[in-house]
């Protein structure tokens, strides 16, 4: 398999490909699998995310900062970032997970992702995965950011379609309506679309993603968004 494009995606080209094989391989299909590198890479993206919102959010209380750090490495939060990067095909899995679906499930994404982190340590130090997770993790960096936002810092552990939902609720005003328009692409690297409705409002936004949370969440946002004027 060719792992050119995956590695342009990730921003690194491995010096040790037999670590980035390992990091794809789940335990379905072989010994030699990513479970290991799975637990050094969960280790690397807790410090890195930490590093990055001390950084970012100096204001912010410890409490508050774990609660973005925990928002931040999720199974949910990390499955969404492989999928922008169509992990799935290019995980070896046995036979068996790859007709279950193995290849859109969570977890199995969410631990892939975190071994791809762990090989990059190991392949070329905590800089290169830094740089690595900073590159992935910057959009939700950036959607979190008080500042760019003009939003409460209370506000920063919640999701757009919370936000949308309480804003909607405090105004005694229905809960939008989220609605599939279209989908396009194959089943590992699928694209939905999805309208978010409030007719109370006239409030009609789109959102794209490589999931239907994804898109909700991105049309959710547009929405709060324009409420927020």
């Amino acid at each position: 398999m060719d792992y050119g494009p995956l590695q342009r995606k990730l921003g690194h080209s491995f010096a040790q490909a037999t670590l980035l094989q390992q990091a794809l391989t789940h335990r379905s299909h072989s010994a030699a699998n990513n479970e290991r590198i799975e637990f050094l890479g969960d280790s690397v993206l807790n410090c890195c995310i930490a590093d990055e919102l001390y950084g970012r959010f100096g204001d912010l209380r410890e409490g508050e900062l774990t609660v973005l750090r925990a928002k931040l490495v999720r199974q949910e939060t990390l499955a969404e970032l492989a999928q922008t990067i169509e992990l799935g095909s290019y995980l070896r899995m046995g036979e068996g997970e790859l007709k279950s679906g193995g290849f859109r499930r969570p977890s199995i994404l969410a631990n892939g992702l975190e071994a791809l982190f762990g090989a990059v340590f190991l392949d070329a130090g905590f800089a290169a995965s830094q740089g690595v997770i900073r590159g992935l993790y910057l959009p939700l960096l950036e959607a979190l950011d008080p500042y760019a936002q003009g939003m409460d810092p209370k506000t920063l552990g919640k999701d757009p379609k919370t936000l949308l939902q309480e804003s909607l609720q405090a105004r005694k005003i229905p809960l939008p309506q989220y609605s599939v328009v279209a989908t396009q692409g194959a089943a590992h690297n699928q694209q939905f679309q999805v309208e978010c409705q409030i007719p109370q409002l006239a409030i009609r936004t789109t959102g794209f993603g490589a999931s239907r949370r994804i898109a909700e969440q991105e049309a959710a946002q547009l929405a709060f968004a324009q409420m927020s004027k």
